[in-house]
């Protein structure tokens, strides 16, 4: 049996003892919110691999945690079992369960068939009404203190991706207008902000995550309905300075305190933060929301500081009124939000050197060719005036919504959200489709190990690949309108066409593409991926100058892989740039948030690997943040650990022997930096340590 999110391409597959006749079910039987539900006879459900699993009773009740190496046995009774896989499932069963676990399995034993009730919930979330409002920061203001409708729960437990829901559309208009349906939170709590836009879009992600409302009005600051007040910065600069260290400290400090609450795990980060925190987290988790925020406010910030999450994304803005209609969709990936400066916006250099002069590059121009190379020489210098930089950031990811092309930054745009919300589903019984296009034999070799290696490796998440080979423009055409969800272009690019076996195909002229994600691994393919988007695709990765052939197989194999991982688009354009440096020359087009496949273990991760002794290993694992956001949580499967750490943070090293090491490096493909290299988790060299 597989269970399919159609929407967000997840799929996970489970095994029972004997064949089964699923029928569907009522619902409400699950104590926690599901989509659909199915009830069949049997003794024994076995996963592929191993997920967290809570154990609860009827009532929600948490009675115990499995992880790898388990072995429980629990007594006759109603046991509802939670299991934390790319798509949230519950199992309802009145039995005794014995759940055993090692590195590739997980499985529960029900002892004689038995009747089990399976709920799935998917985490795809949209917006439930649209807001209107007129671009002065009064009603803009009025407009993000919606955003709050959209929590599932006032409590510390909306610092899980699943307990956060998509705020409302927000659209342009004459006039302000909030719809009846649209009920924000009582948190009573409230932020005052300067009378500038920028300064509102910045505030919408903290709006949103406390639910709060937002003024405008002198003296920056958060207020309680009980009197309490922090002042926040006057400047708009130091204002949205104060909007980051607050989203960061009070969410990292929401993860610590759920852990009073339905998910009592034992968590690494509460240990180090406890001894700072007064008064204990048993009692500030019956707190309400605005107590919690004056607590929190009252703990330093260099107490925490250490112990956060790296942020998933920090996003540069102009104050443009258009991008107003973009502040949904970050406020609810929790991006922190910074106004671009004016001189964030005119650098003159090119994003990455030109590929050596005699070097075979994905492009047909040829060099020093007179008339049309000057036309082509003013044209580049005229595009490199438009390169904008923004600035580093401590966040994973980075990204720019405004003119201009961004060197290392995602550029957004607000199509391709919208794109992203009119993904149409699935039917549940499709593979992931994975679309290849190689239009030059030379580049070939890109794509040789696709079948097995970059995309198709994994029993657990099957792909239906298709490879094109030398397409002409009416076939290449056909192919973008094709629904698929990952194109990989293989090929030469010039200016906005595709060159192809019979001439070039045009990337303004595609009325229709059913592609939602894309690597179009050409020369200088920035402006066809733009295109892309505009005409319905959702997201892609993109290069802003010539790359040379070899390099570009090695670039393009990697990314694959990374993207086969559950890195993001964003994700793996940056790791490619710190393994290769020609990866500089890559970039991100419309939403880079997005994933094609998912990780193995729920949360995608990379590891440092030293040899410190005769058959000991300092192991340095690094996780990033799951595909649904900000706020996950991960272990890594090694028998010394029993507690939890949270995604997005890189662990505290750990000594272990070859024997512990292989074993985890083969539960899934990861890169892995081992004495100084680069490798991948399944590579022969970590068979045997």
């Amino acid at each position: 049996m597989t269970v399919v999110d159609s929407v967000e391409n997840r799929q996970f597959p489970l095994k029972t003892s004997t064949r089964i006749d699923p029928q569907q079910t009522g619902t409400d039987s699950f104590y926690f919110p599901v989509d659909t539900a199915v009830e069949f006879t049997t003794d024994q459900l076995v996963l592929p691999y191993v997920v967290p699993t809570c154990v609860r009773n009827q009532h929600g009740d948490m009675l115990l945690e499995t992880e790898h190496y388990a072995y429980e046995t629990l007594p006759e009774d109603t046991y509802l079992l939670e299991l934390a896989a790319p798509i949230k499932l519950y199992v309802s069963v009145r039995s005794e369960v014995t759940i055993a676990s090692a590195d590739d399995r997980l499985a529960f034993d029900f002892g004689s068939p038995v009747r089990v009730r399976f709920g799935a919930r998917s985490l795809h979330e949209s917006p439930a009404a649209t807001v209107e409002s007129t671009a002065d920061p009064p009603d803009l203001a009025r407009a993000i203190s919606t955003f709050g409708s959209a929590l599932k729960t006032t409590t510390c437990e909306r610092s899980l991706p699943s307990f956060r829901g998509h705020p409302p559309r927000l659209e342009l208009a004459d006039q302000l207008n909030v719809p009846d349906e649209i009920e924000p939170p009582d948190t009573g709590i409230t932020i005052v902000a300067p009378h500038e836009r920028n300064a509102i879009y910045a505030t919408s992600p903290l709006a949103y995550y406390l639910g709060a409302t937002v003024v405008t009005g002198e003296n920056p600051r958060v207020e309680t309905d009980s009197g309490f007040e922090y002042e926040m910065g006057q400047s708009v600069e130091a204002f949205e300075s104060s909007i980051e260290r607050i989203l960061q400290h009070v969410f990292f400090l929401d993860t610590v305190t759920r852990t009073e609450g339905i998910y009592e795990i034992d968590l690494y980060e509460r240990k180090q933060i406890e001894p700072s925190v007064s008064p204990s987290f048993d009692e500030l988790y019956e707190r309400s929301l605005s107590e919690q925020l004056a607590t929190y406010l009252s703990i330093p910030f260099d107490a925490t500081e250490e112990l956060r999450p790296t942020w998933e994304l920090m996003t540069y803005l102009t104050s443009d009124p258009e991008n107003a209609t973009a502040l949904p969709f970050l406020a609810g990936d929790l991006s922190l939000i910074r106004t671009a400066s004016q001189a964030t916006q005119s650098v003159e250099v090119a994003p990455a050197p030109p590929a050596d002069i005699d070097a075979f590059v994905r492009s047909t121009r040829s060099k020093g060719s007179g008339g049309d190379g000057e036309a082509r020489t003013n044209q580049l210098s005229d595009a490199a005036n438009s390169y904008v930089s923004p600035p580093e950031t401590d966040a994973f990811e980075t990204a720019w919504l405004g003119e201009g092309t961004p060197v290392g930054a995602n550029k957004l745009s607000t199509s391709a959200f919208e794109n992203g919300l009119n993904h149409s589903p699935k039917d549940a019984s499709d593979a992931i489709d994975i679309t290849i296009v190689c239009n030059d034999r030379q580049m070939a070799a890109e794509y040789d190990e696709s079948a097995d290696g970059l995309y198709g490796n994994r029993d657990e998440l099957p792909f239906d690949i298709t490879v094109h080979r030398n397409l002409s423009t009416d076939a290449l055409r056909q192919v973008f309108a094709t629904d698929t969800d990952f194109l990989h272009y293989i090929g030469h690019a010039d200016d906005e066409t595709f060159v192809c076996s019979d001439g070039g195909l045009d990337a303004r002229t595609l009325t229709r593409v059913g592609v939602d994600t894309f690597l179009l691994n050409g020369c200088e393919s920035y402006q066809h991926g733009l295109q892309l988007i505009e005409s319905g695709s959702v997201g892609g990765i993109v290069t802003h100058s010539e790359v040379e052939n070899q390099d570009a197989i090695a670039v393009g194999q990697l990314i694959a892989r990374l993207l086969n991982g559950g890195f993001t688009l964003r994700s793996a354009v940056a790791l490619a740039r710190t393994y290769r440096f020609v990866g500089n020359q890559y970039g991100v087009v419309g939403d880079g948030g997005i994933t094609i496949a998912q990780s193995g273990g729920g949360v995608p991760n990379c590891c440092r690997i030293d040899s410190v002794g005769d058959d000991q290993y300092e192991l340095r694992i690094s996780t990033y943040h799951s595909q649904h956001g900000i706020g996950a949580l991960y272990i890594p499967y090694i028998p010394s650990i029993d507690h939890h750490f949270l995604a997005g943070t890189e662990l505290p090293p750990l000594t272990v022997s070859g024997d512990t090491l292989s074993r985890f490096l083969q539960l899934e493909q990861i890169p892995v930096e081992f004495d100084g290299e680069f490798h991948w988790s399944t590579d022969d060299l970590f068979d045997s340590l």
